[in-house]
């Protein structure tokens, strides 16, 4: 039995092998079963009893595959990066924030000076 879950888009294709060669005989397969959640399900069965040392494998091919997935180096690369990207967006948030408040501060603090107790309470 081969089964392939939770895939979208529908097209897949699975492939029994002996000894690395392709069997299409005695393959039962099920049509692509949708889950109601926007992915499918296939199952397939070779009706084959293998012999000592034959090696039957099942193999799948869908458009998800097309590209290999991330090696382990590749991934801590990613990782890097975005929490760099992450830490130097909050960097110069914060420094935003503080030049904005420093701004306003001079600035109040000058509206302070010219016009006294019209609007800080300034003693």
């Amino acid at each position: 039995m081969c089964s392939a879950y939770d895939f979208y888009p529908k097209p897949i294709e699975l492939t029994w092998l002996r000894n690395g060669k392709k069997v299409t005989g005695d393959v039962v397969f099920s049509e692509e079963l949708y889950d109601g959640d926007w992915y499918y399900q296939i199952h397939s069965q070779l009706e084959y009893s293998p012999g000592p040392a034959e090696q039957i494998t099942c193999m799948v091919e869908h458009l998800s595959f097309s590209q290999p997935p991330l090696s382990e180096a590749d991934r801590d690369k990613v990782v890097v990066g975005v929490t760099g990207l992450l830490m130097g967006v909050i960097i110069a948030t914060t420094g935003l924030i503080y030049y904005k408040r420093k701004q306003t501060g001079q600035n109040l603090y000058s509206l302070c000076l010219s016009f006294g107790d019209l609007f800080c309470n300034v003693s």
